[in-house]
């Protein structure tokens, strides 16, 4: 006598195997549009925005075509890796924005979460610190003064949202780097006095 109904059991294996397959290529395809977002941060500190935009174009490919083989199987796009590789990509996105225009708007090339959106949005006043930093290094005193308004301004837009657990987390850490920048600010601010 089976207590199991093995066929039913058999088939929630089938799925659990099966999406074990998608869950391991959205890992790595996740992996290398991170890789390429991350790359995208490293050329706009080093102003080179045609290596930039490059990158930026190669991650957004892998979402689209991850959003196309995975249109039915909506729940990888819930996977951790998916999750962080879409918030280096907004982050790199918006950092462009603000090195191009000096504005920051809606992301291009991927719809994501309004949770997504805000982690890559906490995650620039890092990038406008790090980008102030090698304005300072120049003394130029006015690409400091617009990333530290830039970070006081994505700050100020933020404190107004009910943000808890990893979102206040990285919400603490984007007002910590708007904290540096403005003491960036002010050091350079003694400088150009004395």
């Amino acid at each position: 006598m089976n207590i199991v109904t093995k066929k039913y059991i058999n088939t929630v294996k089938k799925q659990m195997l099966e999406y074990d397959k998608i869950r391991k290529d959205v890992i790595t395809v996740s992996n290398e549009a991170l890789h390429h977002s991350k790359r995208a941060i490293f050329a706009l500190h080093r102003d080179n925005m045609n290596e930039a935009r490059e990158k930026m174009d190669q991650a957004a490919r892998i979402f689209q075509e991850m959003a196309y083989k995975y249109k039915k199987e909506r729940k990888a796009f819930f996977e951790g890796s998916f999750k962080a590789a879409a918030e280096e990509y907004v982050e790199a996105d918006l950092f462009f924005q603000f090195i191009e225009s000096g504005k920051i708007a809606k992301v291009r090339g991927l719809q994501v979460s309004p949770e997504i959106f805000t982690a890559g949005l906490c995650d620039v006043p890092g990038e406008l610190y790090r980008y102030a930093v090698k304005a300072a290094t120049d003394n130029d005193l006015q690409t400091v003064k617009k990333c530290a308004t830039a970070g006081q301004e994505i700050i100020g837009e933020l404190i107004e949202f009910n943000l808890t657990k990893y979102l206040r987390t990285k919400f603490d850490q984007a007002k910590s780097a708007v904290q540096r920048l403005e003491g960036i600010v002010y050091d350079l601010s003694l400088r150009k006095d004395s």
